[in-house]
């Protein structure tokens, strides 16, 4: 008997291990990280690798004392991650020290320069690019109809973006008289958003042109947008405003796309839809897919309270700022996006690949990147510093292999540079 029940426990544990790897194998991924090789039987995701490149020129009305220079960084944020900040050799300012530092809002970032003294007239140049992984949403999912909320329905850290504030005049009864007529009787927040989408793009269409051929821009905010149009920042504002006006938060996200020109920095909406999340508009549309830009900043009711005048254009006023400097005789320098500062997107590289992959590339990166950043401000000495150099030499792998299109690979140099950061100890 003995002899026949471990027989039968044999057979038995073998068709168990046989069903298991069948199980396993039926759902499994074939993957060759060399040859980055993966054939999915799930849901497929886009990985998208985008560039933003940056030239900011200082120029210096008097002689000075050293200073900082705080300029807006990618933050962590839905669809997108930073990877990597790249400083270029052509700059030319004396850099003391830098390090990526998280705003006081909880959401932002930003690079803080500590520049050497300078002299006056004396021009200095920092040249940078930021390397940003997005895990792009085609909005396959998004709802026909979501109910536009009432105030008591929205989640607490949303109602601040219903705030009437200086350039986002929620208050203003034209604002309001605009806003009613877009919603009519409809409470269907999504084709609400696709009217006002639309409008705020063209209406007043004939206008906007004069100011682009003249050229010649004014005020930024909502109400002068609402009644003559304006650039991108009016717009922004005044989508902004039309939203709020109906109960539905709003703000303005600094952004770099991937235009074939350079500009100063692009400004679009985005609105809060319930049960959703955070939903993008640009050039007259929305949903907006995140792969189409580079998210700088996040904007808060205190950036639209505390603007700047465009650095092109003196009677165009009311700008959300995307850069700081604590000495009032140091300013930024820009002519006309061709000479002097500048900043452009470009999309280096667009990978499919199955969606656990993806989610798993994402949090590695958003992990590393951690690491990076606190380490980047430190001053590392020995093995330390040999960790932290060779977790940037494998951050630089990453880069190069999403770049040929290996995300495998990626994913790879990604998990051996967060190994590295670990072995550092302060």
């Amino acid at each position: 008997m003995k002899e026949l029940f471990k027989k039968i426990m044999a057979i038995t544990t073998v068709l168990l291990l046989v069903i298991v790897s069948l199980s396993f194998v039926s759902n499994a991924e074939k993957i060759n990280v060399k040859n980055s090789t993966v054939e999915c039987l799930e849901e497929e995701r886009e990985l998208d690798l985008l560039r933003g490149e940056h030239v900011l020129v200082l120029k210096a009305e008097d002689d000075t004392d050293s200073f900082n220079v705080r300029y807006a960084f990618p933050p962590s944020y839905q669809y997108q991650v930073p990877i990597f900040f790249e400083l270029l050799e052509n700059t030319t300012a004396h850099i003391l020290k830098y390090s990526i530092d998280n705003d006081t809002d909880g959401l932002n970032k930003v690079v803080n320069f500590t520049i050497g003294a300078m002299n006056k007239s004396e021009n200095a140049t920092l040249h940078f690019n930021y390397w940003v992984l997005v895990k792009n949403n085609d909005y396959s999912d998004f709802p026909e109809y979501v109910k536009i909320p009432e105030r008591t329905e929205l989640p607490n850290g949303t109602k601040q973006w219903l705030a009437s504030t200086k350039v986002v005049q929620t208050k203003n009864i034209l604002i309001k008289l605009h806003a009613w007529k877009l919603r009519g009787l409809d409470d269907n927040l999504i084709k609400f958003a696709d009217k006002t989408a639309f409008f705020v793009k063209y209406h007043r269409y004939l206008s906007f042109m004069i100011q682009v051929n003249i050229p010649i821009w004014f005020s930024q905010d909502a109400v002068t947008t609402l009644l003559i149009n304006a650039d991108c920042a009016g717009r922004a504002n005044l989508g902004c405003a039309l939203f709020r006006a109906n109960n539905v938060p709003a703000r303005v996200l600094l952004v770099n796309p991937p235009y074939k020109f350079w500009t100063q920095m692009n400004y679009i909406t985005e609105y809060y839809c319930p049960g959703y999340g955070w939903v993008m508009i640009e050039n007259g549309k929305t949903p907006h897919e995140p792969k189409k830009q580079i998210v700088n900043r996040i904007c808060f009711p205190d950036d639209e309270n505390n603007t700047h005048t465009d650095y092109i254009f003196k009677l165009m006023k009311g700008e959300e700022s995307w850069l700081w400097i604590n000495n009032e005789h140091v300013l930024p320098y820009y002519v006309d996006c061709k000479e002097g500062s500048k900043s452009k997107m470009f999309v280096e590289s667009e990978v499919t690949t199955c969606s656990s992959n993806a989610d798993e590339a994402f949090i590695w990166t958003q992990t590393t990147f951690n690491k990076y950043q606190k380490y980047l401000g430190m001053t590392l000495t020995g093995d330390n510093l040999g960790y932290f150099e060779n977790a940037v030499g494998f951050q630089n792998d990453a880069i190069n292999s999403m770049k040929k299109g290996n995300s495998l690979e990626y994913y790879y140099y990604t998990q051996r540079a967060s190994e590295e950061y670990n072995k550092i100890i302060v």
